[in-house]
């Protein structure tokens, strides 16, 4: 049949009740080539015509309203036919393909001979390699138990003190006899085994390769994440009985209305060494609501939006990209490292997907969600750390605001016991809570509203720096130094801290790590970062209101040798007087040219004080406007957080009770005190057991001072 006489529009309905043979004669009617074309043209353009599109049509075509909308149904019915025969077509070759395939697999295993021996494998599903791999691994355990043996020897103390062997790396002892011999020591020097690889401070990042992903797996990755996306919105959409509020106010998960609702096949609960938290929080951020979704699906704007709570985040591979250039429909298998300001908190690595979709206009969702990969497989973490469906709702406010509601929910396994120091925190959910990452996100922000603003406030910059680049050169500096301070004292697998046992007046046991600098954002040579985490039966406000405050630096300052220092320059980073940064100078000093760059930050979950020392030449450069990334940096500081006493369980249990801290609160305060330290400007240099001794003293020495400053016992 012709296109013209068998097309949609060429016969037409009746409801009339006339029959077939008077129909013909009455109704058959062939359009025109023109008239075809016409209707052709605007079906590309819009299959949905409304009724004053078919007016405008009838009146250019001659023809009827009621032929102009049959037309339209017509074609409708047919290209969806055609789409419909197309699709089964596609996937019945692709059902034949992997049929195909899937017998050939299974000859091929059926003639399959270990390389070794000749022999049919022990089972279907072995790889060649795994033999051989088992082989290798024993030999080079009994390996490291001999140089571990060794190592005891010349150490002089069990291995149990020494830095923990990681897996993948050789043994983290320096067996070299001659450096000691040669300072006439009678005993070994500490030869702390620089950190390969480790150019800076920031941590190791594992070595990510592609992750080889079948259409198949990307397939049910689509699935996860849809199923995801559909458990958050209920989630975030549900009162009680599924959240309960506690005294606090704070949500809590009831897990048995949870496990009603979203029944698991596969309960990871049911293991007694993983514990559960969940919780929920909203508030509004000063940032608009597409600027928040870039930032949250770019791993690198991630981190920087997060630098006290993400050290590492990575896009493995993007599965499906955006709609139209956009985010929505964004699906991305990702990696993350999380962590808590101090080395005595075992960091969390997650594999997940994150998963972008506009609910409607200037509205946004995006989930997250672990993916399991096989045992066997590369990114198969060692101890699990598994993200049920979590996430954000992004709704757009009048004036660049948006709301934003939180959810966070995990199942931990923990690498080693929770440090009994923080076991309230990290039980009680606020250690990652959604509370810590919403007022986090608030927080900085903020700060990005403060660094786009133009106009100089003189207040702010007390008229030293001049102009509005210069503000923003001094802020993007001083945020370098608050990430690498951060990353200084992860306790990320890329570090090895080793814990030094107190002596004298320092009982408290000090860990430290070392690296070989040589990033031009830090000092070149041997860096020895040094840190210590203890309580105080202060409010957390108390302890920060104290840190901050520059006129009480010399009763804790050890390296200031009393002398005052008075602020030369301020810059405003938020709302709370105590975001903010701070050019400090010292009086009656020798050094003259040397100034303290120093960042505070605070919000409900905690707080830092990070500084460093800075040149008057480098101050002078970022201050003119001038990129500051080459300006060496080496921050030391204080992390403050709520000790968490009486918040137990308030992170998922349905039973909790939680009286929650927020910063000047009336609980007790965990302060980490953390330096970095050049020990040495040659890359290759050792380190010694004087340099150690040092940094020991030095901490020892600020914690005593600490504590007498606030009318704290010593011990």
């Amino acid at each position: 049949m012709e296109y013209g006489s068998g097309s949609p529009g060429d016969l037409h309905h009746h409801h009339d009740g006339s029959s077939d043979s008077q129909r013909r004669k009455k109704r058959y009617h062939r359009h025109t080539a023109n008239q075809i074309q016409r209707l052709e043209s605007m079906f590309k353009e819009c299959p949905h015509p409304d009724e004053k599109q078919r007016m405008q049509l009838s009146r250019e075509l001659g023809l009827a309203p009621r032929q102009i909308k049959f037309w339209f149904q017509n074609r409708r019915t047919q290209m969806k036919a055609q789409h419909e025969r197309a699709d089964n077509s596609a996937l019945r070759q692709e059902n034949d393909k992997i049929r195909c395939e899937n017998i050939a697999i299974r000859e091929a295993l059926k003639n399959v001979i270990c390389p070794s021996c000749g022999g049919p494998p022990i089972n279907d599903d072995c790889y060649f390699d795994e033999q051989k791999l088992r082989l290798e691994n024993a030999q080079l355990k009994e390996e490291l138990d001999r140089v571990s043996s060794i190592a005891a020897k010349y150490i002089g103390r069990p291995i149990s003190q020494l830095p923990p062997v990681q897996p993948i790396h050789i043994s983290s002892l320096d067996l070299s006899m001659g450096s000691f011999a040669s300072q006439g020591l009678g005993g070994p020097s500490l030869d702390l085994d620089l950190l390969p690889g480790s150019s800076s401070a920031m941590p190791n990042v594992p070595p990510f390769q592609p992750a080889c992903l079948s259409d198949m797996d990307k397939s049910l990755m689509s699935d996860i994440a849809s199923n995801a996306m559909e458990e958050m919105i209920r989630l975030l959409q549900t009162n009680e009985p599924l959240w309960m509020k506690g005294p606090d106010g704070r949500d809590v998960l009831d897990l048995d209305t949870y496990e009603r609702m979203f029944p698991k096949a596969n309960g990871h609960m049911k293991n007694p060494n993983v514990h559960v938290e969940a919780s929920r929080d909203s508030g509004v951020v000063i940032m608009n609501g597409l600027t928040l979704v870039d930032m949250f699906m770019d791993p690198n704007k991630w981190m920087e939006l997060f630098p006290t709570v993400v050290t590492i985040a990575r896009t493995i591979e993007l599965i499906s990209s955006g709609m139209m250039g956009g985010h929505s429909g964004c699906l991305e298998l990702m990696y993350e490292e999380l962590q808590v300001l101090s080395p005595l908190v075992s960091t969390r690595e997650f594999y997940f997907l994150r998963y972008c979709q506009q609910i409607e206009q200037g509205l946004w969702a995006i989930v997250d969600v672990s993916y399991d990969f096989p045992q066997d497989n590369q990114f198969a973490p060692q101890f699990r750390s598994h993200r049920l469906p979590s996430g954000v709702f992004i709704q757009d406010l009048p004036n660049g605001y948006s709301k934003v509601t939180w959810i966070e929910h995990v199942e931990v396994e923990d690498k080693t016991p929770v440090h009994r120091l923080y076991r309230n925190m990290i039980y009680s959910g606020i250690a990652f809570g959604a509370q810590r990452w919403l007022t986090t996100l608030q927080r900085m922000c903020e700060r990005i509203a403060c660094l786009m603003v133009t106009s100089n406030s003189t207040r702010d910059l007390g008229g030293v720096i001049p102009s509005p680049e210069g503000k923003r050169s001094m802020m993007k500096l001083a945020q370098r130094m608050v990430t690498n301070f951060c990353a200084s004292i992860s306790a990320s697998a890329g570090h090895r801290w080793t814990t030094l046992s107190g002596s004298g007046m320092n009982e408290i046991g000090v860990r430290v790590t070392v690296h070989k600098s040589t990033d031009p954002g830090q000092p070149n040579g041997v860096v020895l970062s040094a840190a210590t985490t203890i309580w105080l039966p202060i409010p957390p406000q108390t302890v920060f209101n104290f840190f901050k405050d520059e006129k009480k630096r010399p009763q804790w300052d050890v390296l200031s040798n009393g002398n005052a220092v008075q602020e030369v320059a301020h810059i405003a980073n938020g709302a709370h007087p105590g975001n903010c940064i701070s050019v400090l100078r010292a009086f009656n000093t020798s050094q003259n040219n040397m100034l303290i760059l120093q960042e505070s930050c605070v919000d409900s979950s905690g707080s830092l004080v990070v500084y460093c020392p800075v040149d008057l030449p480098a101050i002078n450069i970022a201050m003119s406007g001038e990129d500051p990334s080459y300006i060496p940096l080496l921050p030391s500081g204080f992390t403050i957080s709520p000790d968490g006493q009486g918040e137990q369980d308030g992170g998922g249990a349905s039973s909790s009770t939680s009286s929650g801290r927020v910063m000047g609160g009336s609980g007790g305060s965990l302060i980490t005190v953390a330096f970095q330290i050049l020990v040495s400007s040659l890359p290759s240099a050792k380190l010694n057991f004087e340099s150690v001794t040092t940094v020991n003293s030095l901490i020892g020495n600020t914690v005593q001072q600490i504590k007498a400053a606030l009318n704290c016992p010593s011990s």
